[in-house]
């Protein structure tokens, strides 16, 4: 008796999570009328608040645009991170302690805080409106949290693994590709999928670097999709674009969520 009553926060916090989301999607169906009436599906299905989106507000091109984001900075964070996370955490060599809280010194800081001298910098570079600003971007900004986070993965890893690498005659870097990066698969996943959360949902920087509405992401769009559909009354719309954000995330954590546990438990061993 005692046990399930301890889980009855955790059944009212699924199912108020439940309502709301349910209610989210059945209003993206619905009408305005229909919403604020309490008869959401009084005129049927509305899925021309879907179709609208994309034909009239460019709904299509944003989207692109958050995936060319998120993907490539997703990759170009591992290329860069695991290395560095993989030296911090097997190899020891004076100053190791400083470079650590380096690291986790730059997670604490805050983006608003870099945000203007990192726009001079890419002003002087002529970096500047394209596509490529906003990915370097965010490669820049989620290194250190990677890294931080990878090292204990890197770490908890049986060292034996190397010792046997090097008498089969592999290098210190076909070790590091050939062994260690699949043998810390979840870590990697695990990180990739933090980083896509929060770079797929960014609006900061994709504020300040990407002017152009071409360059845009979903974010920008969703805000810009809000204001003006407040202004005309038009609430299904704004919660249709709403669930269109949301979606990407929520689906990617539902087929892998397993995987984030089980590499927070691998990387919490050790390290």
């Amino acid at each position: 008796m005692v046990n399930k009553i301890r889980y009855v926060p955790l059944y009212l916090w699924l199912l108020f999570t439940i309502v709301l989301f349910g209610f989210a999607i059945l209003a993206s169906l619905s009408t305005t009328r229909g919403i604020f009436t309490n008869s959401l599906f009084e005129s049927g299905i509305h899925f021309s608040n879907y179709i609208d989106l994309f034909k009239t507000q460019k709904m299509g091109r944003y989207f692109l645009n958050s995936v060319i984001y998120t993907v490539s900075a997703c990759v170009g964070v591992l290329v860069f991170a695991a290395p560095a996370a993989y030296v911090l955490g097997r190899v020891k060599f004076r100053g190791k302690k400083i470079v650590n809280l380096m690291f986790l010194s730059a997670i604490s800081i805050p983006g608003l805080l870099i945000s203007i001298p990192l726009f001079s910098l890419f002003v002087e570079l002529k970096l500047t409106g394209s596509i490529i600003t906003l990915v370097l971007i965010y490669i820049f900004t989620n290194i250190p949290f990677s890294v931080f986070l990878l090292t204990g993965f890197f770490a908890s890893i049986p060292k034996e693994l190397e010792e046997s690498a090097a008498v089969d005659g592999c290098g210190p870097i076909q070790t590091f590709i050939k062994i260690i990066l699949p043998v810390a698969q979840p870590g990697l996943i695990t990180v990739s999928i933090f980083n896509f959360m929060s770079i797929w949902n960014e609006y900061l920087y994709a504020l300040i670097f990407a002017g152009d509405p071409k360059y845009q992401t979903l974010a920008l769009a969703l805000q810009s999709i809000v204001l003006g559909f407040t202004n005309t009354g038009n609430y299904s719309g704004i919660f249709a674009a709403s669930i269109i954000v949301f979606l990407p995330t929520f689906i990617l954590y539902l087929f892998i969520s397993k995987r984030i546990v089980a590499g927070i438990t691998v990387g919490s061993v050790k390290g």
